[in-house]
């Protein structure tokens, strides 16, 4: 009887172990792949050594050459994101994001920028939104974002993921490379080439530019073209690495042309490692949910089921011995007997 007892309780116990099984990889797992409401602000720093640079001091436009320092900063806008409506509210985050590239000789600005736009929380790529902008220093605009900019989705696979580029306000494909280790990490790699690109500049400023670089010239384009590499943590869609070959070139209507930038952008190592350490902390929480914390509920679902099952399909065994079983027993029957 107490067998039986303690099998239905190991039977019961397995099932909900099961449930739970259940539960962490269909309704966990996926809430935790998803961006939080109160993510931390993120920084990544790349450098550009022996870069060639437009420099405009006191409205003096100069092309000089040196080490470039490109610093990203990425911080949820939680006001703005708890005003979302409709589709948005709920499955949509907004980040403000703010760019600054100076000369390391002199930490003088080069550029600046700053935007706003809405992500989806569980791809990272850009959610139609009216109230996205952009501000390159001279005036704020109007924007439309598409595709990704500063993280892929959890989750990346091994194919062609679109990515905006800020300079030609445009989404282009980047395909899947090959996979490898960065720091520590497998990493896929995507590779972005942009080659007949075309930089609008404001007209004042293209024709200040013009003026002063390409005296003759009454109209011009800033051609562009950029091979961008990222290296992306596949689980978490995170960036670990990010590499920028970009070129700016100036060309006038008299057929001379100036070069404007040529750089190569590559994340620090120290950006990198701390990249490296975030991904893996959060791949980490992501497997114990969506992978080994299932697997570990649902075999000790098993073993408890089996063992339940066993308890209470085991016959009883006998609990009193049969009669004349012993010989004490038939003696005390033969002292009983009658005398004959």
């Amino acid at each position: 009887m107490r067998s039986r007892v303690l099998g239905s309780v190991l039977f019961g116990l397995g099932i909900l172990a099961l449930v739970f099984a259940g539960g962490l990889a269909f309704v966990v797992a996926p809430a935790a792949a998803r961006l939080p409401y109160d993510m931390e602000r993120t920084q990544s720093v790349a450098e550009a050594p022996n870069a060639q640079f437009l420099q405009i001091t006191n409205g003096v436009a100069k092309v000089d050459t040196g080490t470039l320092r490109s610093t990203v900063t990425v911080q949820p806008d939680a006001k703005t994101t708890a005003d979302l409506e409709g589709d948005l509210d709920g499955s949509a985050l907004v980040w403000l994001v703010g760019q600054e590239v100076v000369r390391t000789d002199t930490n003088e600005v080069v550029s600046a920028y700053s935007t706003s736009y809405a992500v989806d929380r569980r791809t990272a790529a850009a959610r139609d939104w009216s109230g996205q902008w952009l501000d390159t220093g001279s005036n704020r605009q109007s924007v439309k974002y598409t595709g990704h900019m500063y993280k892929f989705p959890f989750g990346t696979e091994k194919k062609s993921y679109d990515i905006f580029d800020r300079d030609i306000l445009k989404a282009q494909p980047a395909r899947f490379v090959k996979t490898e280790e960065v720091g520590g990490l497998e990493t896929y790699q995507f590779v972005q080439e942009i080659t007949n690109g075309r930089q609008d500049l404001p007209k004042d400023r293209l024709d200040a530019i013009l003026g002063q670089l390409m005296p003759g010239a009454t109209s011009g384009s800033v051609a562009y073209a950029n091979t961008r590499t990222v290296w992306v943590e596949p689980t978490t869609g995170q960036y670990i690495r990010v590499q920028e070959k970009q070129s700016k070139t100036l060309v006038g209507n008299t057929g001379q042309s100036v070069t404007l930038l040529d750089a190569l952008f590559t994340y620090t190592d120290d950006t990198v490692a701390k990249s490296a350490d975030a991904a893996s902390a959060n791949r980490q929480k992501l497997l114990l949910v969506g992978v080994w914390g299932p697997l570990a509920l649902a075999l000790l679902a098993l073993l408890l089921i089996i063992a339940g099952a066993i308890l209470v399909t085991r016959r009883a065994a006998p609990t009193t011995a049969p009669r004349h079983a012993h010989p004490r027993h038939a003696a005390d029957e033969d002292e009983t007997a009658p005398i004959r």
